[in-house]
C-alpha cells in the first residue's frame, strides 16, 4: 500500500462476532503498514480475541450486540490518537472482503480527490454464492432509491469502505444495527461530502452471515435501511 499524503495514519476497525475460524485470515492479509488493526469482539461466545490478539490486531469489547455498536466502540477507541487527516477503515471479520485491495480504497482519499470511498461487491468480482439472492435485492433496492432521492452513485452498501477521520467525526454516527452502512453513505449524500465507489473482490465468508443468513436478521436490516433512507428523504 502506498504511503499517505502528509503521512497520514490508517486505522482498520474490524466488528466481529464468533469469527474465529477467520479472523487471523483477515488480519494477516491486511497491509503492514496501517497503524493500528482494532477488532471489535461484539460479545463473542468463541476465542475471537485470542486469536485475534495472536494475530497481531488490538482487541477491544463491545457487549452491546449490533453491528453499528461494534463500529462506534472502534471510533471510541482510536478517537484519543486519531489526527484529522488520517483514514479509517472498515471491513468485515468473516474474510468475505480481499483485505489486500485496501489500497484501491485508500488512494483516492490520500491523493485528496475525495473524502469517502465505498467498496462495491460488483457481480464479476464476485464469487457465485458470496451474496445471497436477498442481499442482492436489498442493495439494488436501496442504491436505486438513493439514486432517485439523492442522485447518488452508489451501487452497493458494501461494508469495506474508508473514510477521512475528520469526515467520518462530522457524520455523527449513530445507528447501533444493520443501519450502519447506509446511515454513513446518506449522510454524505445530505452533507455534500465528496465520494467514489471503487470495486472490489468478494468471496465466500467463513461461517454463517449474521445478518442475511437468518429470516429475522435479512428483515430487520431491510427494516432499517428503507427507514433510514425514507426518513432523509423527508428532511
Amino acid at each position: 500500500m502506498s504511503s499517505t499524503k502528509n503521512n497520514a495514519a490508517v486505522w482498520v476497525i474490524i466488528p466481529a462476532f464468533n469469527e474465529e475460524q477467520s479472523i487471523a485470515k483477515v488480519i494477516a492479509e491486511i497491509p503492514k503498514d496501517v497503524t493500528e488493526i482494532i477488532v471489535v469482539d461484539n460479545n463473542s461466545t468463541d476465542q475471537t480475541t485470542s486469536v485475534a490478539l495472536k494475530a497481531g490486531a488490538t482487541v477491544v469489547h463491545q457487549k452491546q450486540i449490533g453491528y453499528g455498536n461494534a463500529c462506534l466502540k472502534g471510533i471510541a477507541h482510536i478517537e484519543p490518537k486519531a489526527k484529522n487527516q488520517d483514514i479509517v477503515v472498515f471491513l468485515d471479520g468473516d474474510y468475505s472482503d480481499y483485505p489486500e485491495e485496501m489500497s484501491l480504497l485508500i488512494e483516492p482519499i490520500a491523493a485528496e480527490k475525495v473524502k469517502f470511498v465505498v467498496g462495491a461487491r460488483t457481480k464479476a468480482l464476485r464469487s457465485k454464492n458470496s451474496m445471497m439472492p436477498q442481499q442482492i435485492f436489498g442493495n439494488a433496492l436501496a442504491t436505486t432509491l438513493m439514486r432517485w432521492f439523492f442522485k447518488s452513485k452508489f451501487t452497493d452498501l458494501g461494508p469495506f469502505r474508508a473514510i477521512r477521520y475528520e469526515t467520518l467525526q462530522k457524520l455523527n454516527m449513530s445507528d447501533k444495527t444493520y443501519g450502519w452502512t447506509v446511515e454513513m453513505q446518506l449522510k454524505v449524500l445530505k452533507q455534500g461530502i465528496t465520494y467514489d465507489e471503487v470495486s472490489v473482490s468478494y468471496k465466500d465468508r467463513i461461517g454463517k452471515s449474521k445478518v442475511s443468513g437468518t429470516v429475522k436478521g435479512t428483515i430487520f436490516a431491510g427494516v432499517k435501511i428503507l427507514g433510514w433512507i425514507f426518513k432523509y428523504s423527508l428532511k
